[in-house]
């Protein structure tokens, strides 16, 4: 369907704008919102592979061209979608990628690619539509974090940093716009059956030596795990869609077990870290 049309459209149920919506989580939640009797802008760099989609619920989704990174076509989107339905009632910043590399090894580029996939393309969204929701007093606003946005390990640093960003900004988006009835929710997987380790979609810097002990394992295991995730992204979706509907709608909200696990357990480390240093972080201040 073309983005030039700007004629008027009805929605059914409520709209959506999914970014990333032609693959995995992506899919998934467009899915379950159709589902659910809503409608889907389903926004993707290659919008012709959601023509099956569309073919099935023609009424209902709308396949738009949209690379994240390029602020010009974010507003263009925001309003093409506003000029069609008349507002935006759900916000899912989806669209992302893998990267693997030690710290010294990811280069300027890969890491400033990445922090405009992960960061500035979906605060320019988050940005775009606000107004609206602010407007309309509602709407809702989901961030498609990882169990990595929470804590960090070897090889996984630059991607890491590009959802603590993310996670940063939303904590503090969420405070801002609550008194609006605009909710905010970071959604926070483990490892799900995606294609997120396929070759086409995660990214392996060069590599350095030194670094086989620490980064080589998750170098080598990482894409052998394509295909054999434990997380199902249909299972995903219907407990994102249950989270938006619950009356107090978490923060943050990981899913999988691996997800749930791994963040309990670093909380336990972390709290248990601060109470070991506590009596220097309180010896601190001045004696007066």
């Amino acid at each position: 369907m073309s983005t030039a049309d700007t004629s008027a459209r009805e929605a059914a149920g409520r709209v959506w704008l999914i970014t990333g919506a032609s693959s995995g989580f992506g899919r998934a939640i467009a899915e379950a919102a159709l589902a659910a009797g809503d409608t889907v802008v389903a926004a993707a760099r290659r919008p012709e592979a959601l023509e099956g989609l569309a073919a099935t619920y023609p009424d209902r989704v709308v396949p738009v061209a949209l690379d994240v990174t390029d602020p010009a076509r974010v507003a263009a989107v925001v309003a093409e979608v506003l000029l069609w339905y008349g507002r935006i009632d759900v916000l899912v910043n989806n669209a992302g990628r893998g990267l693997v590399g030690a710290v010294e090894e990811t280069t300027e580029r890969e890491l400033r690619d990445l922090m405009e996939l992960h960061f500035f393309g979906p605060a320019a969204l988050t940005r775009a539509v606000l107004p609206h929701m602010r407007s309309q007093g509602s709407g809702a606003i989901v961030q498609m974090s990882s169990m990595g946005g929470r804590f960090s390990f070897a090889g996984v640093g630059g991607y890491s940093a590009t959802k603590f960003a993310l996670e940063g900004l939303t904590e503090a988006l969420a405070l801002e716009v609550a008194p609006f009835g605009i909710k905010v929710m970071i959604v926070e997987p483990g490892a799900f059956r995606t294609g997120f380790a396929g070759g086409g979609a995660l990214l392996q810097s060069a590599t350095i030596a030194a670094y086989e002990e620490t980064v080589g394992p998750v170098r080598a295991t990482l894409p052998s795990t394509d295909g054999k995730q434990p997380g199902d992204p249909a299972k995903a979706a219907v407990a994102i869609l249950a989270a938006l509907e619950a009356k107090e709608t978490p923060l943050r909200l990981p899913l999988g077990n691996d997800s749930a696990d791994a963040i309990l357990g670093h909380l336990d480390a972390s709290r248990e870290e601060v109470l070991t240093w506590e009596s220097v972080s309180r010896g601190t201040d001045f004696d007066d």
